[in-house]
C-alpha cells in the first residue's frame, strides 16, 4: 500500500510539472507576427483595462478555451524605459534568474552552442529539491525582433511532459510615454491525450480547489467565482512569471549582492497578494529553500562555464 501511495504521488507530481509547462511555457496560441504595431494595437484596445482592474497595478490578463486549447495573455507596463527592459531581456543567462524565482523551477543554467543559447529548467515540487531530481527540459532562447521601439523574445522547447511538444514562452515589450514599458507575456504549445487525461487525474485530487483570475460568475453570497481547471493554472503560473519578470527589474537599482534575497522576497509579497489564487507557503519556508536552491543553480552555471558538464 505504501508502494502505491508514492507512485501515486508521483504520478500527480508529473501531471503537475506537465501543467507547469503547459502554464509556464504555454497557454496562449501565437499570433501571425505583426511586431510592434499589433502590439500598440492591443495597448490602445486595452489601456482603461490596463487601470482599471483587480490587482490594483497596471495588470492585465485575459484567456480563453479554443478547440481543446487554452489561451492566456498578460499585459502590463513597468515603470522603466524601453531601454533598460531591453538591456536586461535581451541577456539570456538573467531568464534563468528571472523564471528560478518560480516555487516549482528548482534551477535554471544557460549555455552558448555554435551560436545558439540555450537555458536548461530543472522542474521539481514545490519544496527542496536538488537539480538532480528534477526534471528538466531544454529551451533555445531567440532575440526574433530588437529595434528602437519594439523586443521580441521566444524560448521554445521541442518536448514537454506528457508527449507535449512545442513549447513557446513568448515576451514583447515597447515604449510608451513618461519613460514606460508596455510588455506582453505569451505562451503556446501543442497538447497530447495523455496531458488531457492527466488534468483530469490532478484537478480531481491534488488541484481540487484551485483556482485562476477569471471570474465566471458569483456564488450564492454574491461573491465572485473563479475559474478552476487547466485555465485556472495556466492563468496563475503566467501571473508567476510575470511577477517574476518584474521583481528582476525592480532590485536592479540596488548593490548586486544584494538583489537575490530582495528578489525573492518581492517576488513572495507580490504574488501573495492573491492568496486564493497564488498561495502555497509561508515565506520563510520559500525564502529557505529558494535561497539553497539558487546556490545549487550558482554551482551548476559554474561547472558549465568551466567546461564541467
Amino acid at each position: 500500500m505504501h508502494k502505491i501511495r508514492n507512485l501515486l504521488k508521483f504520478f500527480l507530481f508529473m501531471v503537475a510539472a506537465a501543467i507547469l509547462f503547459s502554464a509556464g511555457s504555454a497557454a496562449s496560441v501565437e499570433k501571425p507576427r505583426q511586431g510592434g504595431d499589433l502590439l500598440l494595437d492591443t495597448y490602445n484596445r486595452i489601456e482603461g483595462k490596463l487601470e482599471r482592474n483587480s490587482f490594483g497595478f497596471p495588470l492585465f490578463l485575459e484567456s480563453f478555451e479554443q478547440n481543446n486549447r487554452v489561451n492566456v495573455n498578460v499585459y502590463g507596463t513597468f515603470d522603466y524605459p524601453f531601454s533598460s527592459v531591453v538591456n536586461v531581456l535581451k541577456v539570456p543567462a538573467n531568464w534563468c534568474d528571472i523564471v528560478s524565482l518560480h516555487p516549482n523551477v528548482k534551477a535554471c543554467t544557460s549555455s552558448e552552442l555554435t551560436g545558439a543559447w540555450l537555458l536548461t529548467f530543472y522542474i521539481g515540487r514545490k519544496v527542496y529539491q536538488p537539480p538532480e531530481d528534477a526534471h528538466q527540459v531544454i529551451y533555445r532562447y531567440r532575440n526574433v525582433d530588437q529595434h528602437q521601439r519594439y523586443l521580441d523574445i521566444i524560448l521554445s522547447a521541442d518536448e514537454g511532459p506528457f508527449g507535449t511538444k512545442d513549447h513557446r514562452m513568448r515576451f514583447e515589450a515597447l515604449p510608451l510615454k513618461g519613460g514606460k514599458t508596455f510588455v506582453h507575456v505569451s505562451y503556446s504549445y501543442n497538447d497530447s491525450v495523455a496531458l488531457r487525461f492527466a488534468e483530469k487525474v490532478y484537478f480531481a485530487t491534488l488541484g481540487w480547489g484551485k483556482v485562476g483570475f477569471t471570474v465566471t460568475g458569483t456564488d450564492r453570497n454574491g461573491k465572485p467565482v473563479y475559474i478552476g481547471g487547466p485555465r485556472g493554472a495556466i492563468e496563475r503560473n503566467a501571473v508567476r512569471y510575470y511577477f517574476a519578470i518584474q521583481s528582476f527589474m525592480n532590485t536592479l537599482r540596488y548593490p548586486e549582492k544584494s538583489r537575490f534575497s530582495m528578489r525573492i522576497s518581492e517576488w513572495y509579497d507580490l504574488t501573495t497578494r492573491y492568496r486564493k489564487q497564488l498561495f502555497d507557503l509561508d515565506k520563510k519556508e520559500y525564502l529557505t529553500f529558494k535561497t539553497k536552491e539558487h546556490k545549487n543553480q550558482v554551482t551548476l552555471q559554474r561547472s558549465i562555464g568551466t567546461g564541467l558538464q
